[in-house]
């Protein structure tokens, strides 16, 4: 399987819509709530919600070959999360903005948190963050939920409709 650099455009487009329309819903939440330990790795709508966060901007660093990058600003507000995404979403946009197919093809060889040696094309590595920060807003999704919030849709499929309309 191969990702054409429109898909991986649209890829990373989805994520920041999605992304962004549950922070809305989050925003909702008292600090109480959003400290409500559910039990999970991440125990709450904020720590998991940062570990989102931290993903997304440890793989861009990894794929642009900035092994070196300063650490993430502070996060510990919703506030801090919005402003720091923010940033991090735009310089996402401006890297696959000039990716073409080709460079979808290259490989990149990087280190996981363990400094265990892996290489993936960036194709790989750019659906696997859009999977891997689905997967945690699902479960945000689930703690909204259980907070008394409907959570939004962010179905990839409403996100295509939206785009259409």
């Amino acid at each position: 399987m191969k990702l054409s650099a429109d898909a991986a455009r649209q890829h990373v487009d989805y994520t920041i819509w999605a992304t962004r329309r549950l922070l809305d819903a989050a925003a909702t939440l008292s600090p109480e709530q959003l400290q409500r330990d559910f039990g999970t790795a991440d125990r709450s709508i904020l720590g998991t919600l940062q570990h989102v966060l931290r993903a997304e901007y440890g793989w861009l660093n990894r794929v642009q070959g900035n092994s070196q990058a300063p650490a993430l600003p502070a996060t510990e507000t919703l506030s801090d999360l919005r402003t720091n995404w923010s940033a991090v979403h735009a310089n996402w946009s401006i890297f696959v903005a000039g990716l073409s197919d080709a460079d979808l093809e290259s490989v990149r060889a990087y280190h996981d948190l363990k400094g265990n040696p892996w290489t993936n094309t960036l194709w790989e590595i750019l659906l696997h963050v859009v999977n891997h920060s689905t997967h945690h807003r699902g479960q945000v999704s689930g703690f909204l939920r259980a907070s008394g919030v409907t959570p939004p849709i962010l179905d990839y499929i409403a996100y295509v409709r939206m785009r259409g309309a």
